[in-house]
């Protein structure tokens, strides 16, 4: 495809007027000011409009797209043990396949290209991934309770066969990460185990770390002293690529670590600031160099994959919380939206408009009132833009959603049978209760 008169966000985040870009393949092989002689087959005209890398969510829970809206109003430890685990007891394989195709949907409607996804059910969610010819980095999450073998484990077999079975599949667009889910719901043995495995097959590390204060201090007390972050640090889990989600509570040692190790915060913000669980000291991790993504996670605490949304949190929250309006630009939300996520996936080839990357863009339309007048394009995109304004959706070169139309997706099937499921499933919980 060649996309032409267009705006572009170059590499360094800067806005070029009337560019054309060629993509062929999965790949970007022309950037220009004029016209190229090659021919690179269907023409975008981009009037009007703005070319800008996708999206990479760092953090999220796709097939909790079941569960949207159905705990609110609760305290995290509630939310999760009175309504998300109850209802998560009852899920089917048709359920989550469903709910990831959804999520995938959604991603694509508000410029999502991929994702790092933490759950079970993982060969269904394979299954609609490769179908969407969506993005993903997936990790079957491991919980481990004192008195268990997490080598014999089913949750540790599954994680073992997805990454034997599926890490690198539909070329290259679904990688297999491995997970523990936190420190509270593990075991020294079970974190040691996972975190070996996944240095010896070179897989990346994904998990919560420090999201409440309880957790932190609970930590502290069961470890003589050590800070989640210290305790997987001692077991390896950062002896790998990892990211880490939330780290909210996490102490200047921690952080000491992180930047000692090379590992990607995902920073949460709605979803934190719902369920109250606080604010990640975003600017101190630039300070460090530490690489700080942005996550969704889950719309069951979220209540939407509205990316932009997303942003506007990340950049704003923590202007009020230290008192400072100059902490965090338009430019570091941006990168940490597109290139710090791309980076935390393993996608060294993604996150950025440069010949050779991978054709992962969005197109926004710059035709709608909150988008005029422009005086910085990245103040625009990061305080006015809207989800609704993304236009187009392309990954590894092919359009998956363009002007309502999504390409690789039946939304009209997708709705139903999740919303079918999801009955189902609230019919089995009211014969429990």
């Amino acid at each position: 495809m060649l996309f032409k008169n267009i705006m572009v966000l170059d590499e360094n985040l800067m806005a070029q007027e009337k560019m054309f870009v060629g993509t062929k393949g999965e790949k970007i092989e022309f950037i220009g000011s004029g016209q190229p002689t090659e021919n690179f087959g269907e023409v975008y005209d981009g009037t009007g409009k703005l070319l800008m890398p996708g999206f990479f969510n760092a953090h999220a829970h796709s097939p909790m797209t079941l569960m949207r809206g159905y705990g609110e109003n609760l305290f995290l430890q509630n939310w999760l043990f009175d309504k998300i685990f109850p209802f998560e007891d009852k899920l089917t394989s048709e359920a989550v396949y469903y709910a990831t195709m959804l999520a995938m949907a959604e991603s694509f409607r508000f410029g999502i290209v991929s994702t790092s996804d933490m759950y079970y059910f993982c060969e269904d969610m394979v299954k609609a991934i490769a179908e969407s010819k969506a993005k993903t980095n997936i990790s079957r999450s491991l919980t481990c309770f004192p008195g268990d073998d997490p080598k014999v484990s089913k949750g540790y077999r599954e994680a073992v066969a997805l990454a034997e079975g599926y890490h690198n599949a539909e070329e290259g667009r679904i990688k297999i990460d491995m997970s523990v889910h936190a420190e509270y719901t593990n075991t020294e043995e079970s974190i040691a185990l996972v975190s070996d495995y996944a240095i010896k097959k070179g897989l990346n590390m994904h998990f919560h770390i420090s999201e409440t204060r309880t957790e932190h201090e609970e930590c502290k007390q069961r470890h003589n002293g050590m800070t989640p972050t210290q305790l997987f640090n001692h077991y390896g889990a950062f002896d790998t690529r990892a990211t880490a989600a939330h780290s909210i509570w996490i102490e200047e040692a921690d952080m000491d670590i992180f930047a000692e190790k090379k590992v990607t915060v995902a920073s949460c913000p709605v979803s934190n600031l719902k369920i109250a669980s606080g604010i990640c000291n975003v600017p101190e991790l630039l300070r460090r160099g530490i690489n700080v993504a942005i996550g969704t996670d889950s719309v069951a605490s979220n209540n939407s994959l509205n990316y932009i949304e997303e942003m506007k949190f990340f950049a704003l929250i923590n202007k009020e919380r230290r008192g400072d309006p100059t902490l965090i630009t338009p430019r570091e939300t941006i990168y940490a939206g597109t290139k710090a996520g791309a980076i935390s996936q393993g996608r060294d080839d993604c996150g950025a408009i440069k010949v050779g990357n991978k054709a992962d863009l969005i197109v926004i339309d710059l035709n709608v009132p909150n988008m005029r007048p422009v005086f910085d394009m990245a103040n625009n995109i990061v305080y006015s833009a809207s989800g609704s304004d993304v236009l187009l959706t392309m990954i590894d070169g092919k359009v998956v959603y363009n002007n309502g139309e999504y390409l690789t997706i039946d939304i009209e099937k997708t709705i139903y049978e999740t919303e079918k499921n999801v009955k189902q499933i609230i019919e089995k919980l009211k014969t429990t209760e």
